[in-house]
């Protein structure tokens, strides 16, 4: 299931990057990513960076998350984090405008680590089934997360039970991924 995993990831982010060079003839741009150091840029302009994914070269466990919560994750959440290094894609599901989180740099992967250990925190203050985020949304209210326990990706609104549904896998929502650049 890993390798699925990973398999569809790189795939979406080798349509993003086509995407990107026929809509505007380079590589994805970034202007949030300027200045943050990653063996992703390519190339550094006036405004943005210009990128392009990188192997991911940490040992590809999430170990430290399962560690602090003494909680197994879902294989699947950690290929999603452990393929590569990359800039945050932005993407359609269905009618649906979200961007999807990337680890940009080693020192990215630790704080992805921290924040998704206080969501697990939170949803289990709250007694909650335990999510990890994978995306946002339009909307600062929602987040695109995985259930830990079934493996569904859904989207939720942190602090409240409210959830829906959206794809029975990461694989499969990657799959349905149209990227767009805005």
């Amino acid at each position: 299931m890993m390798q699925h995993t990973a398999d569809a990831l790189r795939e979406f982010t080798a349509r993003y990057v086509e995407h990107w060079q026929q809509q505007a003839g380079h590589l994805p741009a970034s202007s949030e990513l300027l200045g943050v150091p990653s063996d992703c840029i390519v190339s550094t302009l006036d405004d943005r960076v210009l990128w392009q994914p990188q192997p991911f070269t940490l040992p590809a466990t999430l170990e430290a998350v399962e560690r602090a919560l003494d909680l197994q994750l879902q294989p699947e959440i950690t290929a999603f984090y452990t393929t590569q290094f990359a800039g945050d894609m932005t993407a359609q599901f269905v009618d649906r405008p979200i961007t999807l989180l990337q680890v940009w740099s080693e020192d990215d992967f630790t704080r992805l680590q921290e924040n998704l250990i206080g969501h697990l925190v939170m949803k289990r203050r709250l007694r909650q089934s335990p999510t990890l985020f994978i995306a946002t949304t339009e909307s600062d209210n929602e987040v695109i997360a995985v259930c830990n326990l079934t493996g569904e990706v859904i989207v939720e609104e942190p602090g409240t039970k409210k959830r829906e549904i959206l794809s029975p896998g990461i694989k499969t929502f990657l799959n349905d991924l149209q990227p767009v650049s805005w």
